[in-house]
């Protein structure tokens, strides 16, 4: 469970877990734990425990409904007692309208639509190269990520072992060296390691063989006697040659380097029982590494450009594990054996912070890794393929598996690369990127819009006014200054990078904006109502009556408000377009060529009842183009953080 392919020696009274492949040897065990006490089920049902995927968004989207919500139930009865005890006409159809005009603003409608269309269509988008998202704030959460954990095998590594060559030494035969090779590792019951060597050196000839020694994890070396050739054994070289050996410093250079070596020794001494046979001769070393996926490096130094900081956490040798990180371009400090750390967040939080690459990693002190960079205030990512990973994507923002790891790991996490590559990641940022800017522009439009109309309800109740606008404009500008483009901007292209404070800037600036819109519209119709008005009995909410002039001046009034919030409100969609590009400037044009069909063309202009001489629409206008001007002082000298 060490996630390694490395054999690990056992002798009496050590641990054993279930599923253990002895590689060689024999031996009696004790079950202590069985069922849901064993040691594998244990990391499953800690990974069996739902959790949600860790979200800015959702949490600010719930934050600002909870706000919008107390400003509905402070607002409703206001709004119903002021329409209703201004309503001098005694018709409730009239005060009907227009408290629900007031009203209907105040609700977000579409926010949480166009938020989950925004996630729904990247995770489409990575699907189609081959990213499976789990969890659709998972996302957001890689966009967000502070800290990326990886793990050696599987994950820099494709787990393949490759032949890079074979040494010969000492004046040996190299015919007869790759024949004694060849016939060791073509033992059917060979490893991956001699398999890869067999690929690479195959029999070329047929020794009789007189005696062998298989191979022992407790040794790690193996002999094989053969008529007329002497006695071949392969292993480890510190455990075949002496440490002050030149041959042993050659093996240590590599071994820093990443390189796996193991030695080929010939001996005329037979073998005798299990012993290690003596007089041993260096012949030859066979040089192996493990295969780096090719994408690591520059995966990897994407994530440097970005920030964001890269943990390599495994279970392998830490030297071993130090060579590849150098390898692939990461900044190494010393490696650390995690053994001789801690198993608790709190005892590992200084190892984590000043070290880059641990080795001999026990999958608790993955998970406690991982809990420690959270307590520093870290958003963490957690790569990895074997059950060993488990809990540490469990416990991880964002948890990474690779398609063809352990199907628990698969379980647990919140993507999967289902081809294995690593250079999807990039793209996920950038999906996480897109739906993070989006979402706050869309957010931007609609707090903006619920303020205007809280604004609007409680200037007009303060200085007893009927509500300025109708449904039927509300519609008009709910559709063309939020709706069509809020739908639009959620799905196009962003690239400006993650910062923190979704809710902050979303308020500082929609609170300002929205309020300087619900002003314009009560001056407004204050200023139409005071210039072109009609006395108060006549009821401004009932058209299509008799009263065909009484009508025509009331459409003036709504006309006046309705063209002086538009005017603020297509300027609050241009500053959040920015920057403005081609498509974005073709969205503001159609959306203003919309309001100008609703004000021009005849039947348009009926069904928004809207009536709108020149000398209303130039005050309009100006008052409409006050509010941009006080928007503009607001963020000149109150700019969002």
């Amino acid at each position: 469970l060490t996630g390694e392919i490395d054999a690990v020696a056992k002798t009496d009274g050590d641990p054993l877990m279930s599923g253990t492949i002895v590689t060689a040897g024999r031996g009696l065990y004790v079950a202590e734990s069985v069922g849901a006490t064993a040691y594998a089920n244990r990391i499953a049902a800690e990974a069996k425990i739902f959790t949600r995927t860790s979200s800015e968004i959702r949490r600010s989207i719930d934050s600002l409904l909870k706000y919008i919500t107390w400003a509905i139930v402070i607002a409703t009865p206001l709004q119903l007692w002021s329409q209703f005890h201004l309503n001098d006409t005694g018709s409730w159809r009239d005060a009907t309208i227009r408290a629900t005009a007031g009203l209907v603003g105040l609700v977000p409608e579409g926010l949480v639509l166009l938020t989950t269309l925004a996630f729904l269509t990247a995770a489409v988008q990575l699907t189609r190269q081959q990213v499976l998202v789990q969890e659709l704030p998972a996302v957001e959460g890689l966009a967000r990520v502070s800290v990326i954990c990886l793990d050696k095998t599987g994950t820099l590594t494709t787990g393949h072992i490759l032949f890079e060559h074979l040494e010969i030494l000492n004046m040996f035969d190299d015919a007869a060296v790759r024949v004694a090779l060849g016939l060791i590792a073509s033992d059917p019951a060979a490893n991956g390691t001699l398999s890869t060597i067999a690929s690479a050196v195959p029999v070329t000839s047929e020794w009789k063989t007189t005696a062998s020694i298989p191979f022992d994890s407790s040794r790690k070396w193996q002999a094989v006697q053969f008529e007329d050739h002497g006695t071949w054994v392969f292993g480890a070289p510190d455990i075949l040659l002496s440490t002050d050996h030149e041959i042993s410093k050659q093996v240590l250079a590599l071994a820093d380097s990443g390189r796996r070596v193991l030695l080929l020794c010939h001996t005329p001494s037979p073998i005798s029982g299990a012993s290690l046979p003596t007089n041993l001769e260096p012949a030859a070393y066979a040089v192996l590494k493990e295969e780096v996926r090719a994408d690591a490096a520059e995966t990897l130094a994407y994530f440097a450009a970005q920030g964001v900081g890269v943990k390599i956490i495994s279970g392998d040798n830490p030297a071993t594990v130090a060579a590849i990180a150098r390898s692939i371009g990461i900044d190494v400090r010393t490696p650390i054996d995690a053994r001789t750390l801690g198993t608790k967040p709190v005892e590992l939080v200084n190892a984590i912070t000043s070290g880059s690459v641990f080795g001999r990693v026990s999958p608790e002190q993955k998970r406690s890794f991982v809990q420690a960079l959270q307590l520093q205030g870290e958003v963490v990512a957690m790569t990895g393929d074997g059950v060993n990973d488990a809990l540490a994507l469990k416990h991880a923002d964002i948890g990474i598996a690779m398609d063809n790891g352990a199907s628990a790991t698969k379980a647990v996490a919140q993507i999967i690369l289902l081809d294995g590559q690593f250079s999807h990641l990039p793209n996920v940022v950038a999906e996480g990127r897109r739906v993070i800017g989006n979402v706050e522009r869309v957010s931007n439009l609609f707090v903006a819009k619920n303020v205007m109309s809280f604004v609007a309800i409680l200037s007009a109740a303060l200085i007893s006014r009927p509500f300025p606008l109708l449904p039927r404009h509300l519609t008009l500008l709910s559709t063309i200054t939020i709706g069509i483009p809020a739908f639009v901007l959620a799905l196009g292209p962003n690239t400006q990078r993650y910062q923190s404070g979704f809710m902050r800037r979303v308020l500082s600036f929609a609170i300002p904006a929205g309020a300087v819109a619900g002003l314009t519209v009560v001056i407004a119709d204050f200023v139409a109502h005071q210039s072109w008005g009609v006395a108060k009995e006549i009821s401004c909410s009932v058209v299509n009556t008799d009263n065909f002039v009484a009508n025509t001046e009331c459409w003036r009034v709504g006309s006046g408000a309705t063209l002086a919030v538009l005017i603020v409100f297509f300027w609050i969609l241009i500053l959040l377009a920015r920057p403005l590009r081609a498509w974005k400037l073709a969205l503001v044009s159609t959306m203003v060529g919309l309001g100008a069909f609703a004000y021009t063309v005849p039947f348009a202009r009926e069904f928004f009842n809207f009536n709108l001489p020149l000398g209303l629409m130039i005050e309009s206008s100006l008052i409409g183009l006050g509010g941009i001007g006080v928007i503009e002082i607001f963020r000149r000298f109150i700019p969002a953080k």
